[in-house]
This record gives structure tokens, sequence and C-alpha cells, in this order.
């Protein structure tokens, strides 16, 4: 276990925000796989994708999503108003946020100008895990305070999975 808390856990000790610091094999890579180590829905774990627009903005956008979700970038760009979206590569995003991938985390970023998106279907849950901007840690908060921290506009996401 590195000795140094991860930069979320500082900005969240730092506001008093109430949290949970979870810590897992720093291989793990995926959301998914996150969730089955912390024992909880997957749905509850929130993925951070880097997203550019077209034309490029100063910064990158950073959407925060389920991990059970294929989000649409071509139906997100339109619901923002955008031209185009795509998601950046791995060195890209690394290059722009400072943060390995897989350690990506709009709370190790907030007040540092990222726009910040998270989709409003977790907003009912009670807490979410994000990951605290380090591989091998993901932090349990509420999404309200998670919303406050990150200034997130809460985005409806389109699932590009056939209904059931």
């Amino acid at each position: 276990m590195p000795a140094s808390k991860p930069p979320a856990v500082r900005l969240l000790e730092a506001r008093k925000v109430p949290h949970r610091l979870i810590r897992f094999d720093p291989a793990i890579r995926s959301a998914v796989d996150v969730a089955r180590e912390a024992g909880v829905e997957p749905d509850r774990v929130l993925k951070t994708l880097v997203l550019e627009s077209e034309p490029p903005q100063r910064k990158p956008v950073l959407l925060m999503a389920p991990a059970t979700i294929e989000v649409d970038l071509k139906q997100l760009a339109a619901a923002l108003g955008m031209k185009r979206l795509r998601m950046a590569r791995h060195a890209d995003a690394e290059r722009m946020t400072g943060l390995e991938v897989g350690g990506i985390s709009a709370l190790a970023l907030a007040g540092k100008g990222f726009p910040a998106l998270v989709d409003a279907s977790v907003l009912h849950h009670a807490t979410v895990f994000v990951s605290a901007g380090v591989r091998g840690a993901d932090i349990e908060l509420a999404p309200a305070d998670l919303v406050a921290v990150t200034g997130a506009r809460p985005v409806d996401l389109f699932p590009t999975a056939s209904p059931e």
C-alpha cells in the first residue's frame, strides 16, 4: 500500500467530504473488475473517460459513466450541442491530465479547468465509486458530493445496447 494519500483523498479531507478509500491491485483497469473486487454493483462504479471535442477546446471533457454503459459519443455530442466528441488515446489522456489511465479522476483534477460530466442515472445511488487519482484506489462517496466537488454537469447518457 503506498504511503502517500491519493490526490482525491487529500482534496476530500480538506473539504471535509465523507468518503471511503478502497484499494485493489493496480493492474486492474476495468471499472467492471473494480466492482467485482469491491463486491458492489457495476453500475455504482464510474469509469472516467477523457473526451476531446471537435473543434478542440483548451481542456478535454471528463465523463464519469457507470462501468456498464457503452457511451454513444455521437449522441452525447449532439445532446451537448457539440459538433463531435472522440475518446482521447491513452497517451494523450495521460499527457493532458497528468494522471495514468486507470487512475484518471475528475476528483483529482477538480479546480484545474476540466469540464466534467456525470451520467444522471447514478444520482439515485446512495454512494458511487470513482478513481482516487492513482491506479489501484477508488473512493466511495455520495453522488451529490461528487457533483459538488467536481462541478460535474449531470447528463443523460444513451446506452448503445438495445432495450430489453
